[in-house]
């Protein structure tokens, strides 16, 4: 891929007493992820997702009612569906876009809303989910379960301090010199190496293919083996991997046995994994045997892809999923929700990136930041494309200045979503 595009939202809003301001909101497209098909080609599905973010912000239009961004958001939902298939029509397409790219080409709104919402009210916008700004509790929104409870239960007053940044060690990646053939020179780090010098790293995301067990479990003793010998050179002894199989994964056997391989061949690098990302297909109702229960006893394995609303929450609860990955890119009503709900049900908490840009990786850290139990961030767009980033390292250098493994969340604390 020679590109990533981006979709931008502004909004102005308007209060009670007649104040104005203006919020932004920020997310790539993300299309191949958001929309994998055999019909749609990524191409297709990049158009059809930018026009249906175009016509979600139209939406908004008809609104003369005032109301809190959670409301909004709410109300105007109920219209994705329909506008995935009036898209889909009218790009001459074989499907209407699928549930999680009608979430991420929303985002942009919904981040934008709820950054104009803070700014209006002089308030940082995690600071406005109380019975003060809010007209319903939780209850409205998830079940009764949430009953007189509102969003600032589930939420912090200040921003964490700061947050390891998990780094993406793709399938392909180089480990060390023997890997690269023909060196870029682009004056960043090419190996794994070399990226643990240059950063200080000490969270590493590893993407395995799902279908081959004997690669698998050699690329993580693989990576353990040099990620051990570079972090003993900084003198480090502390490091963790999440692994992520892209949902190639045909069972939950397949998980057990790359984990009982792991732990046989390599204790160590078995201790390190903090969690396992689903690893099987994101369609859980048409899959109802994959439960995740006996995975889930040795390590939390977390609910991603398909994770679209609250039900979706319950059903991978139901099939032994232990925790949930919040993303951004998934809308910034739903994230809440998705923490909240989380939270209530004692399942591990993690933010996952799209690699997000610039506004978009801070409002992916803000939020890392203002949940409990959240202890660290993906942030791949410093890797992939770490230009864009520029304008806003001048900024916040904390939070795109890497050297000590951690992004500075501490300065999010502006009004909106705090940057």
């Amino acid at each position: 891929m020679d590109k990533h595009r981006v979709i931008n939202v502004q909004v102005t809003v308007e209060t009670r007493g007649g104040k104005h301001a203006i919020g932004l909101g920020s997310m790539p497209v993300g299309n191949v992820w958001a929309w994998p098909s055999q019909e749609v080609t990524p191409d297709q599905a990049e158009k059809a997702m930018e026009e249906y973010a175009s016509r979600v912000v139209r939406l908004t239009d008809i609104l003369d009612e005032f109301g809190h961004p959670i409301d909004i958001i709410f109300h105007v939902a109920a219209e994705y569906p329909h506008q995935a298939k009036v898209v889909s029509k009218l790009l001459g397409l074989p499907e209407p876009l699928p549930e999680l790219a009608q979430l991420v080409a929303a985002s942009p709104l919904d981040a934008a809303l709820h950054d104009a919402f803070g700014k209006a009210n002089g308030v940082n916008s995690y600071n406005a989910l109380s019975s003060e700004f809010m007209n319903h509790d939780l209850s409205e929104y998830l079940d009764d379960q949430f009953a007189g409870e509102y969003l600032d239960q589930y939420t912090l007053r200040t921003p964490k301090e700061r947050l390891p940044l998990y780094h993406l060690v793709g399938a392909i990646d180089p480990l060390t010199d023997a890997d690269v053939t023909t060196r870029i020179d682009d004056k960043f780090p090419e190996t794994l190496s070399e990226w643990i010098a240059a950063d200080g790293l000490t969270h590493l995301k590893i993407k395995l293919n799902g279908d081959d067990i004997d690669w698998d479990v050699q690329r993580v003793l693989d990576i353990d083996k040099v990620s051990g010998e570079a972090q003993a050179s900084r003198g480090c002894s502390e490091w963790f991997y999440s692994t992520d199989f892209n949902e190639k994964c045909e069972n939950v056997e397949y998980v057990l046995e790359f984990l009982k391989r792991i732990q046989e061949q390599s204790p160590a690098a078995y201790d390190r994994i903090q969690y396992i990302e689903q690893p099987t297909h994101r369609d859980l109702k048409s899959h109802p045997d994959n439960k995740m229960h006996e995975a889930a006893k040795l390590k939390p394995v977390v609910i991603d892809e398909s994770l679209v609303d609250y039900e979706a929450l319950l059903l991978a609860r139901e099939q032994g999923y232990s925790g949930v990955a919040l993303k951004a890119c998934k809308g910034h009503t739903e994230a809440l929700f998705a923490a909240a709900a989380a939270q209530k049900f004692d399942m591990f908490l993690c933010v996952q990136d799209l690699t997000c840009l610039g506004f978009a990786f801070l409002h992916s850290a803000s939020l890392a930041a203002r949940v409990p139990g959240v202890t660290a961030i993906e942030g791949n767009g410093r890797q992939y494309c770490p230009n864009a980033n520029k304008v806003w390292a001048h900024q916040f250098p904390s939070m795109f200045d890497i050297t000590d493994g951690s992004v500075g969340t501490s300065v999010l604390t502006g009004p909106g979503l705090g940057f």
